[in-house]
């Protein structure tokens, strides 16, 4: 093997990390009483292969499925190394899921085994569910943080087994993985990916961003869906770098602070909180006068940055969602350089991304290379990746349904290119909705408008209304207040008002929002609002609480508590 690794399939980048930095720390755990374990390269493949010698002894049929339960930790990602090095096919669960759809995929990938990772924090109670939708007959192993102790564990097969000497080899374009979308609507649809798919984008990235051994990242998005996938563990395998992992939502901050990451991915929705947090402790207009200061200026920018445990980022990504224009001018303004990126479950999230030096704030930036892209008829964005999926599981039909004749994936966005191939995002093709007055709205550029230190998260709807309306989540920290007494409830309807007022001018007559409703229920992805990268489930969303708009209207007040 030589110096360069093969870097057409991440087995190759693993036997190369291996061979050539075996003692460079990989993965970084931290484990419940503070303890925190390193594990190198060298250990990392060495447990991965004596589990992989584990599976050979089951005698399951070559490219068997074998799912992958648990929240992000070093094991998740040994026991993904471990499936492919014995030649079958993982298949990641979500740990949030309801019973009923953790039975469906398990059922649906005639999964033959399950290892079962860490399910604490708020996953505790979502485990009591899930276990439930689990065949009874499918044996399962379990990783260090593994809710059960009573089936086989991790620590004790790899002790067990000698390290597999040469892992089961398959061609780049075999299947490696199916991943589960997060069913918005419906069942969720298995996207088939292969070897190649999965390190596609990678040889993309590498032409875009100088990467290399010496970066590190925080992993704490589910890595079950292909944003955490693709833009944590797929890269640092491919570029040879470090993970740590966090403990919780609760040990976020000091998780970032012991990281100090160099790349760092996050959605929108903890982007926007993050702004507002700082906003709250540093008002805007205070910021204004601080920022106009040359001799001051550049000492807040560096310090707010390293109150949020990012001033060592060298490239900040967003994704899996628009996040608003006025939020991304504001992090690059502090000197972050951060950059939208763009792709799909059915492209292994590479599609576009914004170039350094390039980035246009409100657009997803330029197709990623060897990627193309054109509009439809109908505004619809259509895509042709080379990391496209190899089609969805069992369901030729619906594959076939959602590519075009020459081989584009329908993406279900609306967007727009400008004259230098940049691509804006303007909203989905089917959350467009018709008010009674037969005006087309689209809900999200008007989400991201509204923006307050108080409110979470929006969700503008109103079929069949006159004019639409916005549901408002309020944050935890509302929350709080809102407990304290009815003063805190007075406050904020005149400031949602006044913000309501505030958006309204911005609109067109149709999509001016007629009263917003502040719901009492918290959305979430363990109760089915929000999907794993905490984008809300509209059609869950207007599920519930369209059938009271009429009530609502009659009020004739602008902001109605439910």
């Amino acid at each position: 093997m030589s110096a360069t690794p093969d870097k057409t399939d991440l087995l190759n980048c693993v036997e190369h990390w291996e061979r050539y930095t075996p003692e460079a720390v990989y993965l970084t755990q931290p484990y419940p009483g503070g303890k925190v374990v390193d594990y190198t390269w060298r250990e990392v493949a060495d447990q991965a292969r004596r589990m992989a010698s584990h599976l050979l002894t089951l005698n399951l049929p070559k490219g068997s499925c074998i799912a992958l339960l648990g929240r992000n930790s070093a094991h998740w990602i040994m026991a993904d190394l471990a499936i492919l090095m014995a030649g079958h096919v993982t298949v990641p669960l979500y740990p949030t899921l309801n019973a009923e759809t953790a039975k469906y995929i398990m059922e649906h990938s005639e999964a033959r085994l399950l290892f079962l990772g860490k399910m604490d924090g708020k996953g505790a109670d979502t485990w009591n569910d899930l276990q439930h939708g689990l065949p009874k007959d499918v044996p399962m192993i379990g990783l260090p943080l593994s809710p059960r102790k009573d089936i086989p564990m991790w620590e004790d097969l790899v002790k067990r087994q000698p390290p597999l000497p040469q892992i089961v080899r398959r061609g780049v374009d075999d299947l490696a993985t199916i991943v589960y979308t997060s069913g918005s609507t419906g069942q969720p649809k298995g996207v088939m990916h292969s070897f190649r798919s999965m390190t596609a984008g990678l040889k993309g990235a590498a032409q875009l961003w100088d990467l290399g051994p010496e970066e590190r990242m925080l992993s704490y998005l589910p890595l079950a869906h292909v944003a955490e996938r693709a833009a944590v563990e797929c890269s640092s395998i491919f570029f040879g770098f470090r993970i740590y992992f966090s403990q919780g939502l609760e040990t976020f901050q000091q998780d970032l602070k012991r990281a100090r990451p160099t790349l760092f991915f996050s959605v929108p929705r903890l982007w926007t909180k993050f702004y507002l947090a700082i906003n709250e402790k540093l008002p805007p207009k205070k910021q204004k006068l601080l920022f106009s200061l040359p001799l001051i200026s550049r000492a807040v920018k560096k310090k707010i940055l390293q109150e949020m445990g990012l001033d060592h980022v060298k490239f900040a990504l967003t994704g899996a969602a628009p996040l608003p224009p006025d939020i991304v001018a504001w992090y690059r303004n502090l000197g972050l350089e951060l950059l939208e990126v763009y792709g799909m479950s059915e492209n292994f999230g590479n599609s576009h991304a914004c170039r350094p030096g390039e980035v246009r704030v409100g657009y997803v930036g330029s197709p990623s290379p060897g990627t193309e892209q054109r509009i439809a008829e109908n505004g619809e964005l259509l895509v042709k990746s080379p990391s496209q999926m190899l089609g969805y599981y069992k369901l030729p039909e619906k594959t076939a349904e959602e590519m075009t004749a020459d081989g584009f994936f329908k993406t279900g966005d609306r967007g727009e290119i400008d004259e230098k191939g940049r691509l804006r995002i303007t909203g989905r093709v089917k959350e467009l909705f018709k008010t009674s007055k037969g005006k087309y709205i689209a809900p999200v550029p008007i989400e991201n408008k509204l923006n307050h230190p108080k409110i979470e998260v929006s969700c503008v709807t109103g079929p069949t209304q006159p004019q639409p309306f916005v549901l408002l989540m309020p944050s935890l920290d509302a929350q709080k207040e809102l407990r304290d007494g009815g003063a805190a409830r007075d406050t904020l309807t005149r400031e949602f008002s006044a913000l309501l007022d505030e958006v309204n001018a911005t609109l067109e007559d149709h999509e001016k929002l007629d009263y917003a409703v502040v719901v009492k229920e918290q959305w979430t992805m363990e109760n089915g609002f929000l999907t794993p990268t905490m984008k809300i489930k509209r059609n869950v969303i207007e599920e519930r609480y369209l059938p009271q708009a009429e009530q609502w209207k009659q009020k004739n007040s602008k902001v109605v508590w439910e």
